[in-house]
């Protein structure tokens, strides 16, 4: 009876170590929207503590080389998740790609308008006859003709150029005398230690509905995933762990090959990143969501919202 019994045993042990195995085999490809940065602090923490694995997920994360492919990899079911933008979401979802906004990373805006803080600027309305640079036309020209609307000026009281992503550089040089679609996080902490500290411009005092910067999202037909909710509660445990050990968390997120990560303007923008991560990355506002699609549809950057249930979703 006994050797019986170790026998149903040792099946039974066999049994559930060929389940968890088989779980932990489950795979994910999550896209970035470009290249490893603090902004993505809360997936590579969840991925070093082991959060993925104990759901039973063997995550790949790849960094892009061109940032335009990763929403398309996902609408075209060559990979399985993304990090893209709140408004990048709205225009690709308004040229009908099939994708589902299912978690915030990045909780708030992070774009802004930047000056030098010792330069001549020191209010929206000091930017007429100026100069402006940028580096994506489409939504970043309509954040700065709202924002100059505010101040009772229009896009035809400055001058754009486009300085690519030469941003800060243009400011020094004085190409420019102020930048759209610099990242708060960034920019102006790469200023501070070249000794040519900025000023900004926040968008969400300006006029423009506050919304998520960054987000992940997957597949409209896989919703239904399992996978996708383990992942959604594994970024949140790494997000609650990189929250309440942020030096830990920094060497976590610095070793091995992200070693070159480790200087001053990655330590700055990660102190500056912390407070935006989303407590909750699986919670959707749909009433925030709503008011910026309105936005964006009101500035003829989209055309009619769809329903919202068809591309956001707080997954169950």
């Amino acid at each position: 009876m006994k050797k019986r019994t170790s026998i149903y045993f040792a099946v039974f042990s066999l049994l559930i170590f060929l389940a968890t195995s088989a779980a932990a085999s489950e795979k994910l490809t999550l896209i970035l929207d470009w290249f490893i940065n603090p902004d993505h602090a809360p997936i590579f923490i969840a991925q070093e503590q082991g959060y993925f694995q104990e759901r039973g997920l063997e995550l790949e994360i790849i960094a892009p080389s061109n940032p335009n492919d990763p929403a398309k990899l996902v609408a075209a079911g060559k990979a399985d998740l993304a990090v893209s933008y709140q408004h990048q979401h709205h225009m690709q979802v308004d040229q009908n790609l099939p994708l589902m906004r299912i978690a915030t990373l990045v909780a708030t805006p992070l774009n802004s308008l930047v000056v030098l803080e010792d330069g001549e600027i020191a209010t929206l309305a000091d930017l007429k006859g100026k100069t402006i640079g940028y580096s994506v036309g489409g939504f970043e020209t309509v954040l700065l003709k709202v924002m100059l609307q505010r101040a009772g000026l229009t896009l035809e009281d400055v001058s754009l150029v486009n300085v690519n992503f030469s941003l800060s550089p243009s400011l020094f040089s004085g190409q420019t005398d102020a930048v759209i679609g610099a990242f708060r996080n960034f920019e102006l902490n790469q200023m501070d230690i070249e000794g040519r500290p900025g000023k900004a411009f926040f968008v969400e005092e300006q006029g423009i509905p506050a919304y998520d910067e960054l987000i992940i999202i997957s597949h409209r037909n896989r919703i239904g995933d399992k996978r996708l909710r383990h992942f959604v509660d594994a970024l949140e445990e790494g997000v609650q762990y990189l929250l309440n050990h942020p030096q830990e968390s920094w060497e976590l997120f610095i070793k091995g090959d992200r070693k070159n990560l480790d200087d001053e303007l990655n330590r700055r923008a990660w102190r500056d990143t912390l407070p935006r991560f989303a407590l909750r990355p699986g919670a959707l506002d749909i009433n925030r969501y709503q008011r910026f699609a309105g936005f964006l549809q009101e500035q003829k950057i989209i055309s009619t919202p769809p329903p919202i249930a068809s591309y956001a979703v707080e997954l169950k």
